[in-house]
């Protein structure tokens, strides 16, 4: 059941749709009369040797890749406006892969490195919260994937999901802990903050997850976050929803519930997230998995459950930082599909902008009782500005 060869390019290609995170410092380019105009960015390159023993395709081999980690290589920009007592606002992103070096197979040119444009969107804000409108990052697990302690690092791989070589992104813990939420067009209102409480209610465009089919009403998402501060430590707790119907022949109604909480003492760092789902799939959302050879979300209209939970620890201790990870998903499709990964990952801030990443990942990815098992060792470098 190894993805055939178009899905696997689709799957490489989808996989550098990943968020920004704040970088450590940005570039003020101008400042005057209350408008701002800033820039960041982020590069990042690992050596990667990963050991497949594959049993759902009866194949075993050794690879050694140089590639970049789990957040692509990107650079921002950033606008600010004040105007009385609204904030005018914006964003867009580039994001861009460097594992354009395979050139075997009419699949990969000799310059055929991939520019993404994940976040294009503008904001409105005042005491009331905010509106933005444009791309971005959806709401249901949108918490889940930013507080991941291995998000600076590589994560999981495998040849199942053509993830080894494949050109863009290894997978982080997409598919082993949480569902990846795919940037959309979208309307998205935020609360002020209250008690710390915030709320996010989003009209996203609607995934196709049915054939011609037809959706009334847009995607519906949410967020509620809380967030508090104490003397020595803090803690951040969140739940997040989406719903959305497709229809034609058949009706599909894709639902479900994301949540998780991290407390944080000192320097160590505790999380513990997961998702329950319906009509929505095991790595990248309703609508997009089928188009690229994943299992169907559901059959003849019954849709299939998914669930997926992460549990993580992490201390740091002056410029050093260890995490331990271990999540994994269910799909319980037609046939079962199971995938799991365990991560061990050491971070060194040589400077504010400056880190080296050492990181081993074991992946077990399980369709219909046949596994495949990948062993990864990645060692990074990563420069933010």
């Amino acid at each position: 059941m190894k993805l055939n060869l178009s899905s696997r390019v689709f799957l490489a290609c989808f996989s550098v749709m990943i968020f920004c995170i704040p970088a450590s410092a940005a570039i003020t380019l101008y400042d005057k009369e209350g408008m701002t105009f800033s820039t960041d960015g982020s590069f990042n390159t690992f050596y990667v040797y990963s050991k497949s023993d594959n049993e759902i395709a009866d194949t075993n081999r050794d690879q050694s890749r140089v590639k970049m980690g789990f957040l692509p290589n990107w650079i921002g920009f950033n606008f600010s406006k004040e105007v009385g007592n609204t904030t005018y606002g914006g964003r867009s992103s580039f994001w861009v892969t460097i594992n354009d070096s395979d050139r075997f197979g009419a699949t990969h040119g000799i310059t055929d490195s991939g520019i993404d444009v994940r976040q294009f969107y503008g904001t409105v804000g005042g005491d009331w919260g905010q509106v933005l409108f444009g791309k971005d990052f959806t709401l249901f697990s949108r918490s889940n994937i930013f507080l991941d302690e291995i998000l600076l690092g590589y994560g999981n791989v495998s040849d199942t999901l053509g993830l080894i070589d494949g050109a863009n992104v290894s997978f982080g813990n997409i598919g082993t802990g949480y569902i990846y939420p795919m940037p959309s067009a979208q309307i998205t209102y935020r609360t002020p903050e209250l008690a710390g409480f915030r709320l996010a209610i989003g009209l996203i465009d609607p995934s196709r997850t049915v054939d011609a089919g037809e959706e009334k009403l847009p995607r519906l998402e949410g967020e509620l976050t809380y967030s508090h501060k104490f003397e020595n430590a803090s803690i951040t707790a969140w739940t997040g929803f989406l719903y959305q119907k497709s229809e034609n022949a058949v009706s599909v109604t894709s639902r479900g519930i994301s949540y998780g909480i991290r407390g944080q003492f000192a320097g160590a760092s505790l999380t513990a997230s997961g998702f329950d789902a319906k009509g929505v799939g095991l790595l990248l959302g309703p609508g997009v998995e089928t188009a690229l050879g994943l299992p169907t979300i559901h059959d003849a209209g019954e849709e299939f459950d998914s669930e997926g939970f992460l549990l993580q620890a992490s201390y740091t201790y002056g410029p050093s930082r260890v995490a331990v990870s271990y999540g994994q998903n269910e799909l319980d499709a037609a046939v079962k599909w199971e995938n799991e990964t365990t991560t061990v990952a050491y971070f060194h801030s040589i400077s504010d902008h400056f880190k080296v990443v050492a990181e081993y990942n074991i992946n077990k990815i399980e369709i219909g009782g046949a596994e495949e098992k990948t062993k990864t060792t990645a060692l990074g470098l990563i420069l933010n500005f």
